[in-house]
């Protein structure tokens, strides 16, 4: 396995990139406008910087690793000779299965299909292709290049050789893959949603403030980061997008997302990305938000 495309130049999907080409594999990153690939690229510039501020890379395998990825903006060239693809797009069913509905008909028959989803069924998803077998998830955590897991979701019908190489595969980029099962929200997020989801009703229920609630789960829980500035980095569009999956996948009210975090959403109030979440992110920096107005 040497070629890999990676679908979508957002921060999954440059992080995923930027490991891979670390690694000596040749990448085509593939998104819908030059606009994006080029701000991709420089994220990676930037973070291969900071890598070699800390020593943790030199010189020429950063020079390397830029030299290893290749954008595109044609999904069809770019996916044409892969030996693995993994799909990074935004968290949406539809468009997920319209994207593997084309790779299907553009790659082999020994191409391996992998989505970075985070919640939606890869048996789902393996469905609209013609081989099944070679349909897999590889959920990888952000920040890529740092994180050290990578989730292995078995589809119903994933072929037990293609679980061992992308096994063996995560291994080679130094992480450590755990297999799961194909159900909603796998593991990760099956625990970590109904977590930020109770975090966010007890602010929304006026129980505490949002730096109380996050110091209460970091100095208590030892978490590195409370789960509301979490819910910020991670993207509030995407936590109400998963836990509206495992809403319906399981029919459980305890799924159900807080009235506020659908009302944020719903005003643009998106985190990090839009710059204001339960946090402030101007200029670069966080500042809390005040929490009086959601109570």
């Amino acid at each position: 396995m040497k070629n890999i495309t990676v679908i979508g130049s957002g921060a999954m999907g440059n992080g995923i990139a930027h490991t891979f080409a670390q690694f000596g594999f040749n990448v085509a990153l593939v998104d819908i406008s030059k606009e994006a690939l080029d701000r991709a690229v420089q994220t990676i510039g930037n973070n291969l910087d900071r890598q070699l501020k800390k020593g943790a890379i030199d010189e020429q395998t950063k020079t390397a690793t830029l030299k290893n990825i290749t954008v595109f903006t044609d999904l069809q060239a770019a996916a044409t000779n892969a030996d693995l693809v993994i799909e990074a797009a935004t968290e949406n069913r539809e468009i997920k299965l319209n994207l593997f509905k084309q790779l299907s008909g553009f790659c082999g028959d020994r191409t391996i299909l992998a989505s970075n989803t985070s919640s939606i069924s890869i048996t789902q998803i393996a469905s609209v292709t013609k081989n099944p077998g070679n349909v897999i998830g590889m959920h990888f955590m952000n920040p890529v290049p740092l994180m050290k897991l990578v989730e292995v979701i078995r589809g119903y019908a994933t072929a037990d050789e293609v679980t061992k190489k992308i096994m063996d595969l995560s291994i080679m980029l130094h992480k450590i893959p755990v297999e799961v099962n194909d159900y909603p929200g796998f593991v990760a997020n099956r625990i970590l949603m109904p977590m930020i989801n109770e975090a966010i009703y007890t602010l929304y229920e006026g129980v505490a403030g949002v730096e109380e609630i996050d110091t209460v789960m970091k100095l208590g829980m030892a978490h590195p980061m409370g789960p509301l500035q979490l819910a910020d980095f991670i993207g509030l569009d995407v936590c109400l997008s998963i836990l509206n999956v495992l809403y319906t996948g399981f029919g459980n009210q305890k799924y159900a997302p807080c009235p506020l975090l659908v009302n944020m959403v719903t005003a643009g109030h998106l985190g990090v990305k839009s710059g204001n979440g339960f946090y402030s992110y101007s200029q670069g920096s966080k500042e809390l938000v005040v929490s009086a107005k959601f109570t």
